[in-house]
């Protein structure tokens, strides 16, 4: 068996030039972070949202070396067959995939009603499940393909008053693990990021929600959120976003089938 030779530290580079990425959810949060941290890195991105308008603006100010060729689909996440099929029309062979869409609404797991777990399926594994599909026969002829999915530590750690969300999250991280054993001969890498409390749009409504419910102001919420992080503070999205594009990057070429949260610390097991 011959060993590939020895890479040093300082040779590590996350240059993504001539990558084709596909960036779901990309016109806020932690999708559009992403879209503006594979960009700087040289990426071609093609965005994924359902708001044409969002998604012009955003294409509009993504970071551009002038030899980048960004573009965007409007897609419904809800409408899995739909989305894949507006993914194929582009033409474009992909080399990486960041499955990233808004959670279930709140809510404890004894109230949900049934067909909202199947809502979330279907938008998260089913849709997840049929753009892998597509880009999957791309990916394994150039011999590189990165998919990472962004979901919550929920999947290590239960969150309080998130029922239908830690099921669906639970049940994407055993896709993807199952992916990632099948796909890993070919070049192919499937993990997870897992975010902590992120200050985007999403945590804000969840803040909202609890303040109504306990009563407390929407600044006691926050200011107790924080503080379940070791760091005191949340997340900003672009932190999320270094770590998905380095496992996009060919130095993250042997990570594969993992979890990766970036929480501050606050996911009790390690």
């Amino acid at each position: 068996m011959r060993f590939p030779p020895p890479r040093k530290f300082n040779d590590m580079k996350l240059n993504l030039l001539n990558k084709n990425a596909l960036v779901c959810g990309s016109t806020a949060g932690i999708g559009l972070a992403t879209a503006i941290g594979l960009a700087q890195e040289g990426a071609n991105v093609t965005l994924a949202a359902r708001t044409e308008e969002k998604l012009k603006n955003t294409l509009a100010g993504l970071p551009n070396n002038g030899n980048q060729k960004h573009n965007y689909i409007v897609a419904d996440f809800t409408k899995p067959q739909q989305v894949a099929e507006a993914v194929a029309a582009t033409g474009n062979v992909y080399h990486i995939l960041i499955n990233n869409t808004g959670g279930p609404p709140g809510g404890p797991i004894v109230d949900a009603a049934v067909d909202a777990f199947a809502k979330a399926f279907t938008q998260h594994v089913q849709t997840n499940h049929l753009l892998t599909q597509t880009l999957i026969p791309g990916m394994k002829t150039n011999g590189y393909g990165r998919i990472i999915n962004v979901i919550s530590t929920s999947v290590k750690q239960p969150l309080d008053g998130l029922g239908v969300s830690n099921t669906i999250r639970g049940a994407v991280a055993n896709w993807s693990k199952t992916m990632a054993n099948e796909l890993g001969g070919f070049g192919i890498t499937v993990n997870n990021v897992l975010p902590g409390a992120t200050a985007t749009g999403r945590l804000q409504e969840i803040i909202e929600n609890k303040a109504k419910k306990t009563g407390k102001t929407v600044e006691e919420v926050s200011q107790t959120m924080a503080n379940a992080s070791p760091a005191k503070r949340f997340a900003k999205p672009e932190e999320v976003a270094n770590a998905i594009v380095f496992l996009a990057s060919e130095a993250a070429s042997f990570i594969n089938g993992i979890n990766v949260p970036v929480d501050g610390g606050r996911t009790k097991s390690l």
